[in-house]
């Protein structure tokens, strides 16, 4: 309880530092209608491919968060694409609506890291030119009350 209370006293702070914006993805959502103007300010091909690679990625949290909900994230996509600022589904409710108003909101401050975040990342595993990662091996579930193997540790 006392990670989701500083949670919060934290999402107030970042809040008053730098304001707030709509939330569930409705922010990254409007920004794409800026794409065609950045590319045509990019000389370099690979910078253009990155760029659309990162408004390509700039599409995944509405989705998500329109799974999750059981919805299919493409329609929720399409849908909010054409609207003016503020407005976006509202995954509690299921409406498509002003989000600012309904109170669906994010520090601006939190979007703007996850995406430099998650550029960080990208860049990290593209220069360096290789990555390790675990694969989960499927086995047969255990019957409960079966211990792992590991005895009474």
């Amino acid at each position: 309880k006392k990670l989701r209370y500083e949670d919060a006293l934290n999402s107030v702070k970042a809040a008053m530092n730098e304001g707030i914006v709509p939330g569930g993805g409705a922010t990254l959502v409007y920004c794409l209608r800026f794409k065609e103007q950045i590319l045509e300010q990019m000389t370099d091909e690979d910078e253009k491919l990155a760029v659309d690679i990162l408004f390509r990625a700039m599409t995944y949290p509405i989705q998500q968060i329109a799974e999750n909900a059981g919805v299919d994230g493409s329609i929720v996509l399409e849908k909010v694409k054409a609207q003016e600022w503020g407005f976006g589904w509202n995954a509690a409710t299921g409406e498509y609506e002003d989000l600012l108003e309904s109170g669906v909101i994010d520090p601006a401050t939190v979007t703007q890291q996850a995406v430099l975040n998650s550029c960080s990342i990208a860049a990290s595993v593209l220069t360096t030119q290789c990555l390790i990662t675990e694969i989960k091996e499927e086995g047969p579930p255990m019957a409960p009350g079966m211990d792992d193997g590991m005895g009474m540790m």
